[in-house]
């Protein structure tokens, strides 16, 4: 297929979801552009955040990381997290890199462009917001708690998620690659922290209700304590729903079938047990239901299918890059 056919493929998301569903997407022919939260806020990212006052670098240095075209021992000198032995414990060599350039440009999104290009990627990648953003939620008891890491360890449930400062704007270029992208892929992670984080922010929630892409959901598989207790599918998209609203994600994508009673004992001291599929729920949304088996079963821990999950999108984006043509 020639560059210029190669369908705009247009990933959202954070935390450990999005590289895994980039791992098979960078193998495709695809142009890549992919959105990345910054609100983070735990760790050698919340610490350099806050020293700093740049947008939370964490995220942006694993998409980095995956996309890079690199040799190994680059990438893992790059992933390389300092021991608590260390002047810098539990800081990556990522981050301070990604610091180091957002001091020498003084903008976070060049210094995350220039980075990108020392590790030539393939691909854009854009920090969903220039500055620092801080992500709060308000509970079912009308409790609000600030900071990412700080949400789920309350273990309630969650009505909203919203971000100040409230006028915070996306970059210009994440309004574009959405506007111009054949498939949207918000890709799966921790739901209220990793990826309404990235939505809800203004420019971009108008951006997807405008934009003539497919909006594509690949769903979770396992809930997760805090965040998405004994949530179904449809429970996820109605979360989706109540934040970006109704006629936003065109398919989802679900996981079919069943996991083995060894892998599940390995989630129950973290309280994550599968997401379950209510198909009669779900046939109730105007959506595209996508059905397959998407767990990665060479994996120790429950992780999507990386290759399957490029195969089901990229045949999405191509069917609709042959309607524009």
């Amino acid at each position: 297929m020639a560059y210029e056919m190669q369908p705009k493929v247009v990933v959202l998301g954070g935390g450990t979801g999005m590289p895994i569903m980039l791992e098979g997407l960078k193998a495709l022919p695809v142009e890549l552009s992919t959105i990345v939260t910054v609100a983070d806020d735990g760790g050698s990212t919340g610490q350099i955040r806050e020293e700093m006052e740049i947008p939370a670098p964490g995220d942006i240095r694993n998409v980095i990381a995956t996309l890079a075209q690199v040799d190994t021992e680059l990438k893992e000198l790059f992933q390389h997290r300092f021991s608590s032995g260390s002047s810098l414990p539990g800081h990556s060599v990522g981050n301070l890199v990604l610091a180091a350039m957002n001091s020498v440009t003084g903008d976070f999104y060049q210094a995350v462009k220039q980075v990108s290009a020392l590790f030539r990627v393939d691909g854009n990648i854009y920090p969903i917001s220039n500055g620092s953003i801080v992500l709060h939620a308000e509970l079912d008891d009308g409790t609000i708690v600030s900071g990412e890491s700080n949400i789920p360890v309350k273990n309630k449930k969650i009505e909203r998620v919203f971000l100040t400062p409230e006028t915070i704007e996306p970059l210009p270029e994440v309004v574009n690659a959405i506007m111009d992208a054949d498939i949207i892929v918000i890709s799966p992670g921790s739901l209220y922290t990793s990826i309404l984080a990235n939505l809800i922010v203004s420019g971009v929630q108008e951006a997807l209700q405008k934009t003539a892409a497919k909006v594509v959901y690949v769903c979770n598989i396992m809930t997760q304590k805090g965040e998405t207790n004994d949530y179904t599918v449809v429970d996820h998209i109605e979360a989706l729903v109540s934040h970006i609203g109704y006629e936003v994600v065109d398919t989802v994508i679900v996981h079919n079938k069943p996991i083995s009673k060894e892998m599940l004992s390995r989630y129950k001291e973290e309280d994550s047990i599968p997401v379950i599929y209510d198909r009669d729920r779900l046939l109730t949304y105007d959506l595209e239901v996508i059905e397959a088996d998407i767990l990665d079963d060479s994996q120790e821990m429950i992780r999507h299918n990386t290759t399957v999950l490029a195969d089901i999108l990229y045949k999405l984006a191509v069917k609709e890059k042959e309607k524009d043509e």
